[in-house]
């Protein structure tokens, strides 16, 4: 029997469905008919909870009329569009937000979605964790989903639900993402403020690789006056022990290197094996098992983001001074590094490639190591995030203090970027943006207390709200979980935001 669609019905000898315009003829009225067979009508709404609901339902109406008539292809805004595209844009558009309280502090620096295996009183278990660090200088992790811990002292944040626009509250409680748990003995004080944590690169749990795991997590620390920072590797090979509490935290958390300098940013490539790190002097090349260090690019600014390409050997470095540089990370140890000196861009052609037409001056700046020149890019004020995209390869997100962000093609970089998104606003906050995992949009929070979503490809801006209280400075994309695994391989996951006070779950599925 065809599945009943509101708006619509289904004509059996014609074998499709039309559009109900009016009363079918012969029918009763609809009070009559509520009237006749007893039931009572549904309590009354607000006047724009009704005007959200007919605006949205009389939108997919239209669209699903259009698509009986013309295919999986329909017109909307005199353009032809893909009917599931435009269908996804309605749904992320309106997304259901749930605040975790109490949560100051605690995510506002670095967070990683990961899944680990736990020991509990049952055997090991597969479950999800969130790998957060503060500017407070601590480090722990935080079990989602499921009421764990029941044997000893824990945190337990039970997540209320913000807003549901245009979505019943019933089904939106399917969703929620669970109470959020860990052990209060399970964190680490570090010896300065936690400025990263990462874990390798090919950790993308599929819909259908339900038994994926990470290895460990690589953690870096700020620095203080009194010492540079550090770079520690967390050891998730081996279940967690919850009942050891600070003792199993201090025994997975191993210190592989030490610097005289500000760490600002690490990433570590797909295999797990070797480690950037991004400093006010230069990047460094970290293996993890040995902890020995290289140098691959000296640089008297500072390096704010950076990131592996997809093969492991190219990195991306933002730059303090606006530059993007990229370097080939295959250097010999002890070598010299190669010196070059890049013009920043003159205001003619700033005015082309950087859009907007801000000042620079005529000054070169010095760096060292092997990189690409002709691949060097300026954005207008000091990189704050750099994103490579897997799938396509050849493209990387930038955002700048400036609010502004942009996707570049490494083979036309000298041609400026090949797409801006407008609406982001900043002026000297270090925001990280996230990217979903189908790589078709990305998320990041702004100076102005809002959360926006941006489609990559069309520079559409798809959402934007004020719900929170602070800047939400993190952005983490969930990578899927046990009810998610079981779902197709394309379906678009939520995303864990974080701020100075709170700490949020967007569902945009």
């Amino acid at each position: 029997m065809p599945q009943d669609l509101p708006g619509l019905y289904f004509d059996a000898e014609k074998n499709r469905y039309f559009p109900i315009k009016s009363n079918i003829p012969g029918a009763p009225s609809s009070r009559n008919s509520s009237s006749s067979t007893g039931v009572q009508n549904s309590p009354p709404q607000s006047k724009q909870a009704k005007y959200g609901e007919s605006q949205m339902a009389a939108k997919v109406v239209k669209m699903l009329h259009i698509r009986e008539l013309c295919g999986n292809s329909i017109t909307c805004n005199k353009k032809k569009v893909n009917f599931q595209e435009q269908y996804q844009k309605i749904q992320i558009s309106k997304p259901t937000i749930w605040k975790f309280y109490e949560t100051a502090g605690l995510f506002d620096a670095a967070l990683e979605h990961v899944y680990v295996d736990i020991l509990t009183q049952d055997g090991v278990t597969k479950s999800e964790i969130l790998l957060t660090g503060g500017v407070d200088r601590t480090f722990c992790f935080y079990e989602v989903g499921r009421f764990g811990l029941r044997q000893i002292p824990a945190l337990r944040r039970t997540p209320d639900l913000l807003q549901t626009p245009d979505i019943e509250k019933q089904t939106a409680l399917l969703k929620s993402p669970g109470m959020l748990s860990g052990p209060t003995s399970a964190f680490v004080r570090m010896h300065s403020n936690v400025s990263c944590v990462k874990i390798p690169g090919n950790y993308y749990p599929q819909a259908t690789d339900v038994n994926s795991s990470v290895s460990h997590a690589l953690i870096t620390t700020l620095g203080s006056e009194a010492s540079g920072g550090s770079v520690f590797m967390m050891n998730l090979s081996e279940p967690l022990d919850y009942s050891s509490g600070f003792e199993m935290m201090s025994e997975k958390i191993d210190n592989i290197s030490r610097f005289k300098s500000t760490v600002w940013t690490a990433d570590i490539n797909s295999d797990g094996s070797r480690a950037v790190i991004g400093t006010n002097v230069g990047v460094a090349l970290v293996h993890i098992e040995s902890g020995r260090k290289t140098w691959i690019c000296h640089s008297k600014s500072d390096v704010l983001s950076l990131q592996f390409d997809c093969s492991g050997n190219i990195v991306l470095c933002g730059l303090r001074n606006g530059a993007i540089v990229t370097i080939d990370a295959r250097q010999k140890p002890d070598s010299l590094l190669p010196r070059h000196q890049i013009p920043f861009p003159s205001l003619k052609t700033s005015e082309s490639v950087c859009g907007r037409g801000q000042k620079r001056d005529k000054r070169l700046f010095e760096i060292k190591g092997n990189v690409y020149q002709s691949r060097t890019v300026f954005m207008p004020s000091s990189v704050s995030c750099l994103a490579a995209l897997k799938l396509y390869d050849q493209y990387f997100l930038a955002s700048s203090m400036d609010g502004m962000v942009r996707l570049y093609d490494h083979r036309l970089t000298q041609r400026g970027p090949v797409q801006f998104y407008e609406g982001n606003v900043n002026s000297h906050t270090r925001i990280q943006f996230g990217v979903d995992p189908s790589e078709r949009y990305f998320m990041s929070g702004g100076e102005d207390f809002c959360l926006r979503l941006w489609n990559i490809k069309s520079g559409e801006i798809l959402y934007e709200d004020k719900f929170m209280t602070s800047v939400p400075s993190v952005v983490c994309w969930a990578r899927g979980s046990r009810e998610r695994n079981t779902r197709p391989g394309n379906h678009l996951p939520g995303a864990w935001v974080a701020s100075r006070e709170e700490l949020f779950y967007v569902n945009i599925s």
